[in-house]
């Protein structure tokens, strides 16, 4: 075998070969190839890399052929910066950039390091996502943003820019299932919707947990009644158990959202 090669075997017999190198005392996997020579071409364009710093994340795709994209970034990090990351990061003083692809570039807090340097990210069906312990997370969720939010209305980005996912661009909207803000006169509130056979008005209160608080009642009052739709609920943060008790008990809820039930022939949302 040539350098940095090592031949191993899949399940169903097929034969592949795995490359390797050693820096700064690190043992780096370079990725697998299905030819010895491939893998050989990989193996001494990482040690490329890592040696000359003319080769540089701009034009590494003019001199690098075999070695996988994500693995250039993984080496030219180290070489600059003498951290080893596993994923495709690169260091800046504040912040760091995730390749996502070739053309798809991410921005992060420093923040996030540690947890994006074990975790890949994924993008399919427009929504980037990792895997931990065998679940899919959209990484918006780090932001308190819900899996159904619309982009430009429960969320948005300050900047514009949306590959900056540092928290300072991120702008939450509705962080609450079922509460929208809302502007009138100047003045801001906050409307708690539920979907029974269309939208429905739960009621208009003066803060975003009141709101989501109100909007859990109507949840409660809705399956006391019997219907067995699966509908999300609010952990409220701002609130004690004892406080919330005493809003929800207190707090009050459209009038029409009883009478919506008073008619027995009413079907499921």
């Amino acid at each position: 075998m040539k350098p940095g090669v090592y031949q191993a075997t899949k399940k169903d017999g097929t034969v592949y070969y795995r490359g390797n190198i050693t820096y700064n005392g690190k043992h780096i996997s370079i990725g697998s190839f299905s030819t010895e020579a491939k893998c050989n071409k990989a193996y001494n364009e990482a040690w490329s890399i890592i040696k000359n710093e003319d080769i540089t994340i701009l034009n590494l795709q003019n001199k690098i052929k075999e070695l996988p994209f994500d693995k250039c970034i993984t080496l030219i990090n180290f070489r600059d910066n003498h951290i080893y990351i596993k994923t495709p990061i690169y260091l800046q003083r504040n912040y760091f950039l995730y390749y996502l692809d070739k053309t798809t570039i991410l921005k992060f807090d420093n923040d996030d390091l540690f947890y994006y340097s074990s975790h890949k990210i994924q993008y399919r069906g427009g929504h980037m996502f990792v895997s931990d312990y065998g679940m899919q997370y959209n990484i918006l969720g780090r932001y308190g943003i819900k899996p159904y939010s619309v982009k430009g209305k429960d969320f948005l980005f300050a900047n514009g820019d949306e590959t900056d996912f540092r928290y300072s661009n991120i702008i939450v909207v509705n962080k609450y299932h079922g509460v929208y803000r809302e502007e009138k006169a100047g003045k801001v509130i906050y409307a708690a919707k539920i979907h029974l056979n269309g939208d429905f008005i739960v009621g208009r209160y003066n803060s975003e947990a009141k709101a989501a608080i109100a909007y859990n009642k109507a949840v409660d009052l809705c399956k006391a009644r019997g219907m067995k739709k699966a509908f999300p609920t609010n952990f409220i943060s701002e609130y004690s158990p004892r406080e919330y008790a005493d809003i929800y008990t207190e707090i009050k809820i459209s009038s029409h959202l009883y009478k919506f039930f008073h008619n027995k022939n009413f079907r499921e949302a």
